[in-house]
């Protein structure tokens, strides 16, 4: 499965030790923000709102989570 996932890309090899060592490609931000982007344009048509008001209304997002969103928030009106 390694072997395949390495020639798609997916994974590097470090083959300078006897056992392979893998590790991802890409790192897990930029992976996530991947998939974001094709659910939101699949499931969500294109929409941030709809996709965001999905995601806290399914599961209660901690107090911590929410004070960093609203900051987020507030940095991107800013801007």
């Amino acid at each position: 499965m390694l072997q395949i996932m390495a020639d798609k890309g997916l994974v590097v090899r470090d083959e300078s030790q006897r056992s392979h060592i893998y590790e991802a490609a890409v790192a897990e931000e930029e992976t996530q923000r991947q998939l974001v982007g094709y659910l939101m344009e699949r499931a969500f048509n294109g929409s941030a709102q709809k996709l965001v008001m999905q995601a806290l209304s399914a599961k209660k997002a901690p107090p911590e989570e929410l004070a960093a969103i609203r900051k987020l928030l507030d940095e991107m009106e800013a801007a």
